[in-house]
């Protein structure tokens, strides 16, 4: 039997957009639930291997037409799975135009108006700085092969808490120390210190306008089965005065194109200018003889390199194509990455896409898995991925655990195949040099592109034509109905966008509490950052 509840704030999805605003209203006095479709699990949850059942609870694979999304599904989010890489966007990016002619973040939004954003984030996190002592092995090799090659390289700040990391390279799979910071470990708790209630295993199918006098929004939600999340166990709604979408930018577009019937209707970027944050995987098969002698590298005795698996997933970074004085679409940075074993499929053996990804050359190039070294590219795409029609529940078809079919399509424009290109050559120019590695992209034969960094499925913009968001992130036409993930990032971003989210999720803080607070609720904003 379904029952109607109401709360001050309602919050869909716990990750970066969702706990911090949560945070900000719970800490200013206002009544919130957050409603999540993951499990919560802690860190003596997170486990050491690849079996089903493990990460798999907390990681969904969500293949589209032509693109394949990693993305979190538990209680906060993708930053219990992302990889702590936190940086800030260049100044460039909120001036980028796009194919469509003009700018495309709002006219308020520079990156300097975004600082004091980042600098809370970066508090509150914390966010540290590596030296090169804390780099792992293949941070330090693309370094000393930028270096060779006329290069610079810098170690990336990451969200962990360095003294306590072990550099076990299991940061897919949650962190088992509690030292990568997440959500779980400030935001999240901070909030429930408050008062907010946080419940794991609600998907949220609809929103719908209140019934009940006084309230906004009604959201109505179906319950999954802990062992299974294709089945449901339970439904409800709550009615609230405010409601922050925040489920990502997989899910967000596709629950607005469910509710728009219920909403009188929804913008019509709503579900259009996804982007990928412009990302592009190559491996690099690294010849161990040329780290010796070209580099003067000897990892352990007798042994160059064969450090592919060691250390935090990413290291180093070169910024030297992040030159604002050119065009856009040419502008990527290149960092040094790894990716779980299990996408080793995806690495070419040879320059024929029909034989790239099997056959006896396959098996040699997987034997000398221990040499590669991975280089994630981020480009600056054209936002061309588009949402179908939303399936009749959820925000994909669940198939498995974390095996989820989209409705998205994308189709590389000639601007973003140019950066990607661009990309390539830089990685080559880099790493190939007097034969140190062969690098070879991943292969799209068997996932389309693929991206971590799902992006710009419900964005913010100043041309009602083109974004669904205003400048404040509340959905147009609706108000009180505020986006705060992902989605709202008009644009991709040339570096790791978490950092960004979580920015632009504080600078919207205040607005989302004001407008709270014009509906009745004793609400203020104010709070210190947690800690």
């Amino acid at each position: 039997m379904s029952v109607t509840e109401r709360t001050d704030v309602l919050v869909i999805g716990s990750g970066f957009g969702g706990a911090i605003p949560a945070y900000h209203l719970a800490a200013g006095g206002a009544e919130v639930v957050i409603l999540e479709r993951g499990p919560h699990l802690t860190a003596p949850d997170f486990t050491h291997d690849l079996r089903l059942g493990g990460y798999t609870r907390i990681v969904d694979l969500v293949q589209g037409d032509g693109i394949t999304v990693v993305a979190g599904n538990c209680v906060g989010g993708s930053s219990v799975v992302y990889f702590a890489a936190s940086l800030r966007a260049p100044g460039f990016v909120f001036d980028r135009r796009g194919s469509l002619g003009h700018r495309l973040w709002p006219s308020t939004l520079t990156r300097a108006a975004l600082d004091p954003w980042y600098d809370r984030v970066e508090e509150a996190l914390p966010v540290a700085e590596q030296s090169w002592d804390q780099v792992p092995y293949p941070g330090g090799l693309f370094a000393a092969a930028c270096d060779r090659a006329g290069r610079t390289c810098n170690p990336v700040p990451v969200a962990v808490d360095l003294a306590r990391c072990t550099n076990c390279n299991w940061m897919l799979n949650g962190c088992h120390f509690d030292a990568k910071r997440s959500m779980l470990l400030n935001y999240l708790p901070a909030a429930t210190a408050h008062g907010a209630e946080i419940r794991p295993l609600h998907e949220v199918q609809t929103i719908a306008p209140a019934t009940t006098p006084g309230y906004r929004y009604r959201v109505s939600y179906t319950r999954l089965d802990a062992g299974d999340y294709r089945l449901p166990v339970g439904a409800g709604a709550i009615e609230a005065k405010t409601v922050v979408l925040a489920a990502g930018a997989l899910a967000t577009p596709v629950l607005l194109q469910r509710s728009a019937p219920l909403l009188g209707g929804v913008p019509q970027a709503v579900g259009r200018y996804f982007s990928g944050n412009g990302d592009r995987v190559s491996i690099a098969d690294v010849d161990e003889g040329k780290v010796r002698d070209l580099l003067g590298l000897e990892r352990a005795p007798g042994i160059p390199y064969q450090g592919f698996p060691i250390g935090k997933p990413i290291g180093s970074m070169s910024y030297d194509r992040l030159d604002p004085a050119t065009a856009e679409f040419t502008r990527f940075s290149l960092q040094q990455i790894y990716f779980p074993g299990i996408t080793d499929l995806l690495a070419q053996a040879t320059d024929a896409p029909a034989t790239s990804w099997f056959g006896v050359r396959k098996k040699e190039l997987r034997a000398r898995w221990p040499s590669w070294l991975s280089v994630l590219a981020m480009t600056e795409d054209d936002n061309e991925g588009v949402f179908g029609p939303p399936p009749p529940t959820g925000s994909s078809t669940r198939v498995a655990t974390s095996l989820c079919l989209s409705t998205l399509s994308y189709r590389p424009t000639a601007n973003t195949l140019r950066g990607w290109a661009a990309a390539d050559a830089e990685a080559r120019a880099v790493l190939e040099r007097d034969g140190l590695a062969r690098v070879r992209p991943w292969s799209e034969n068997a996932a389309g592109s693929v991206s971590a960094h799902p992006l710009a499925s419900c964005r913010m913009g100043d041309d009602p034509a083109t974004s669904a968001l205003d400048e404040r992130g509340e959905l147009r036409g609706h108000p009180g109905l505020f986006v705060t993930d992902g989605s709202a990032v008009p644009t991709s971003l040339c570096v790791n966008p978490s950092l960004t989210i979580a920015a632009l999720a504080e600078r919207a803080c205040p607005g989302i509490v004001e407008s709270t607070a014009e509906e009745g609720v004793r609400a203020r904003y104010g709070a210190p950052v947690p800690r």
